[in-house]
Parts: C-alpha cells; structure tokens; sequence
C-alpha cells in the first residue's frame, strides 16, 4: 500500500508542480497548448505502443469498447433528461459537458502506471468506443439539440480518425489479435519517447487546472459532478462485480469509469457557443475530483 500511495502521490505532486509553475509564471499561456501537443503526437502514442506491444489479447476483450461507446451515451441521455424543461442552449450544454472520458492524458498514465500490458490493453479497447463520444460524437448531438436539426454522423464517424492516439489504439489491437509484434528497434525507441508520458500528461493537467467560475453557476458544475460521479460508482461496481472478466481487466474498467470527463470537452463546448469558462472550470474540478477517488480505488483494490 506503502508504493501505491508513494507512486500516486509523485502523480499529484507533478500536478501541483504544473499550476504552480503556471501561477508563478514559469509557464505562459502558451505552455498548455505545446504540451498538450507533444503529449497527443508524440509521448502518449509512444507509450501505447511500448506498454502494449507483443502482449496477447483475447478477442472477447473486443466488447470492452462498447463500455467506452455506451458510458457516452447513457451520459447523454442523462444531460438531456436533466434539462428536459430547460431551454436548448441548457439541454445542448448538458449534453455535451456530461460525457467522454479523458484516457490518454488521465486514465493511461494510472493503468499504465499501476496495472501495466494488461492494464495498456484494456485501457485501448475502451478508448476505441470512446473516442466517437469524445471527438464529435456529443458534440453533433448538442448541436442538433440546439439548433433543431440533424445530427452530423459522418463528423462523428471521421474525428476520430484524424486522432494519433486512436489510430495507435486501433493498430495495436490489431497487431495483438494477429500476433504481430512491430520491429524491436521501435519498440526500444518507442520505450524511451513513451517513459516521459505519465510526468508530460501530468505536467499539463496541473499546467491547465482552473477552479475558478461565476459562483452563479456553482449549481451546474455541481449538478453535472454528481451526476457524472453517482453514475460513475454505479457503473464501477457493475464493472467490477457483474462483468466476466479478469481481475485486472476489472480493475482498469473501474479506474476508467472514474476517469475526468474528456479533455475535449470544453473545447467544444466553445465551437458550441456556449460557456466555456464553466466548462473548463467544472472540467478541472472532475480531475481533483478522480485524483481524491482513483487513489483511494487503488489502495483498496491493490
């Protein structure tokens, strides 16, 4: 328990370190966007190949992504029914500030960390189902509530991909369902780029934390959190409990159901028109928010 903690703690810390260096000015308002970049593009697909590379994986495991999808979608539902007697721009906000799950820059470096290939892998499957949420899934769906029109599915099908992080999930469930292992030299490469994701993904959380809203508001970040966290246990214990899979499988799906709400999520909710300072505000506070419970997870299921 003594390492669990030691090791989730660094995590913190390299948090604290990033909005500390931010408030101080060490990082500008630059900062954020280049490691944000890096952590997508180069580090983060890096670590997926490494972790993931050569490890067998069976092909029921495939289901998982549809958890991924399906946690997206029941969020959705959630953000419409909440604000049924709202107005559209209410309705299209919930929708799209309710769902997606920040893997590649929250949940992998966890797993990653903590479970390892087994945790990588499944971390990947999910990632696959959730990615159609994250990247212009929810917002079609907003939209169109908004507007009144019609979903835009060919967005939703396409975003994805134009994303590194999930061409490389995809390639590598690939190569492991086929035995196929990449060449040992990329590997190597691929080990040494990758061991710098978890401080990088770390780094620009703390860089891009921002607690601060219109207290005005308080009461819809405060709905959408507990919203998204009551559902989140529920959905935790059906994974840990009802799902016929290995423990550690288990285990990844329920530090993936306490992952923050996805990264993306305010920069469309920007494109959307609609308030993005409460977006990103109760966004960061979703991230304290599963620091406090994934450790805790850990120390318990560990």
């Amino acid at each position: 328990m003594l390492d669990i903690l030691t090791r989730a703690g660094c995590f913190v810390a390299i948090i604290a370190l990033g909005h500390i260096l931010r408030r101080t000015g060490f990082f500008g308002p630059e900062t954020f966007g280049l490691l944000s970049k890096i952590v997508m593009k180069i580090t983060l697909p890096a670590a997926l190949l490494a972790s993931a590379a050569g490890k067998p994986i069976d092909a029921s495991l495939l289901t998982i992504s549809l958890l991924g999808l399906g946690g997206g979608v029941l969020y959705m539902g959630l953000g419409w029914l909440l604000q049924r007697k709202g107005s559209k721009q209410q309705q299209a906000y919930f929708i799209q500030n309710l769902p997606g799950y920040n893997i590649g820059t929250f949940a992998l470096p966890f797993t990653q960390s903590f479970l390892g290939p087994v945790g990588v892998l499944t971390t990947s499957i999910f990632d696959l189902g959730n990615a159609f949420i994250c990247f212009g899934g929810s917002f079609s769906i907003a939209r169109a509530v908004k507007e009144g029109g019609k979903a835009d599915f060919r967005r939703v099908l396409k975003a994805p991909l134009t994303s590194l992080p999930f061409l490389t999930h995809a390639l590598m469930v690939f190569l492991n369902l086929n035995h196929l292992t990449p060449p040992k030299a990329i590997i190597s490469f691929a080990e040494i780029v990758g061991g710098a994701n978890a401080f990088l993904a770390m780094l620009m959380i703390g860089v891009g934390l921002n607690l601060s809203a219109d207290r005005s508001k308080l009461g819809a970040m405060a709905k959408i959190l507990s919203v998204r966290f009551g559902v989140a246990a529920v959905l935790a214990l059906c994974y840990y409990y009802l799902l016929p899979f290995d423990l550690e499988v288990r285990q990844a799906l329920v530090i993936l159901a306490f992952s923050p709400i996805g990264s993306t999520v305010p920069v469309y909710t920007a494109e959307l028109g609609e308030d993005v300072g409460l977006s990103s505000a109760t966004n960061s506070a979703a991230i304290v928010i599963s620091i406090v419970i994934i450790v805790t997870l850990l120390t318990v299921m560990l």
